[in-house]
């Protein structure tokens, strides 16, 4: 059984004072709280292990190669899939301007790109740039105007369309909402249509299994799952990856280079020049550690309790309006409160030490669809506990009771 409060003293920044008053972090969908153990590695790795990977014949080379390289087999088996179609990245932004770059020498003015009205600007705008360089069509799937997808519309679409490409969220970052992205990409699949799905906010609620997922690429963000920042990754079926043109170039992914011309290695390394964070990789691989360590079922146990403890006490606050697919939730509540400003309630709450994310989370086009400026969002993590809950709640009702004096 999952112990909640013996993990949270993992978390030394849950325990600080924010404006004299605990802090209860609700932005978890922003970035992830760091255990000590994610810490402990990037520190032990400049403070101990320091040097490049994949260059050196000498010690410190080696083992810092060994251990950067152990991670990318960690991820693998984490996700189910083959280490070599796992590539490394700045994070899931990254990861989508390489497919998009890529796939976008595939396309021409016949060919369409299906995306839902959920997606984080960076699955839109790098789509966008592909479109106008080549003709192609974007598509948007249908979605009700209380923010939830309509599934079998949008498996009709797909039927009547048949994309060349479809990307979708996993779950959305601005409202938490689910999608059945399985049955989606089933259903893509009898048009050869090539599938990426954004895993930014699924890749820690949900552990999805890339096998089953039966996608042909994925991406994901380290810091929204317990790592550091600036490092993420894609999964890409291993002959889409070697399909695909160099992205960037540089030392590490080359095969020879001679003045009259270079030849590249092959996928990962192909999509990984340069020098690497490795710290980064190193602390993702705690990050991993960590995770595998907590009984999976007993987490997403814990953090559904902890999202229907929520949305029946926010329930009961007349005024409030919540966003979204409140059945199939990674645990994000995102909501209004009659015609109040999102920014003034976050800000108000603020100085209770609660912290929440307030305005179009990068979703403004989906923002636009619930013609809506914007929305306060709490984001919860298997860190969150009941109390955080309570206060969260009681700030909101003063909050609320100061804005209508």
């Amino acid at each position: 059984m999952i112990l909640i409060e013996q993990l949270r003293k993992d978390f030394p920044l849950l325990h600080q004072l924010v404006d004299e008053q605990p802090l209860c972090y609700f932005d978890s969908a922003a970035t992830t709280q760091k255990p000590q153990s994610v810490i402990d590695a990037v520190s032990h790795f400049y403070q101990i292990e320091n040097a490049n990977v994949h260059r050196g014949a000498h010690t410190l080379s080696a083992d810092a190669t060994t251990k950067y390289e152990a991670v990318r087999d960690k991820l693998a088996q984490y996700l189910n899939v083959h280490r070599n179609e796992v590539v490394w990245t700045k994070g899931a932004t990254d990861s989508l301007n390489l497919i998009a770059h890529g796939l976008s020498e595939k396309l021409t003015q016949d060919d369409v790109i299906v995306l839902s009205p959920f997606e984080h600007h960076a699955n839109i705008v790098p789509w966008q740039q592909a479109a106008a360089r080549t003709g192609a069509k974007i598509v948007v799937l249908p979605a009700s105007k209380e923010g939830v997808l309509d599934h079998n519309a949008s498996i009709e679409l797909i039927h009547d369309l048949k994309p060349t490409i479809l990307s979708i969220c996993h779950a959305s970052n601005a409202l938490g909402n689910i999608h059945d992205v399985k049955s989606l990409i089933e259903a893509s699949k009898a048009y050869s249509t090539i599938t990426v799905v954004d895993g930014a906010q699924s890749f820690m609620h949900l552990k999805p299994d890339l096998t089953q997922l039966d996608c042909d690429f994925f991406v994901f963000s380290a810091h929204k799952t317990l790592g550091p920042t600036g490092l993420g990754g894609l999964f890409g079926r291993f002959e889409l990856l070697n399909s695909l043109p160099v992205y960037q170039t540089g030392g590490e992914m080359i095969d020879t280079v001679s003045f009259s011309g270079t030849t590249f290695r092959q996928a990962p390394e192909k999509f990984e020049p340069g020098t690497p964070n490795i710290s980064g990789v190193l602390g993702f691989g705690a990050a991993l550690d960590y995770l595998n360590n907590i009984e999976r079922d007993a987490l997403i146990e814990h953090e559904h309790a902890l999202y229907q403890y929520l949305i029946s006490n926010l329930k009961n606050i007349a005024g409030v309006k919540i966003w979204g697919d409140t059945t199939h939730n990674i645990g994000v509540v995102s909501f209004t409160y009659k015609n109040e400003h999102h920014f003034d309630i976050a800000t108000l709450l603020n100085t209770y030490g609660v912290a929440v994310r307030s305005g179009h989370h990068c979703t403004q086009p989906l923002m636009a669809h619930l013609n809506i400026p914007g929305t306060i969002r709490v984001s919860l993590a298997f860190y969150n506990n009941q109390q955080d809950i309570d206060t969260f709640i009681s700030a909101l009702i003063e909050t609320i009771e100061m804005l209508e004096e």
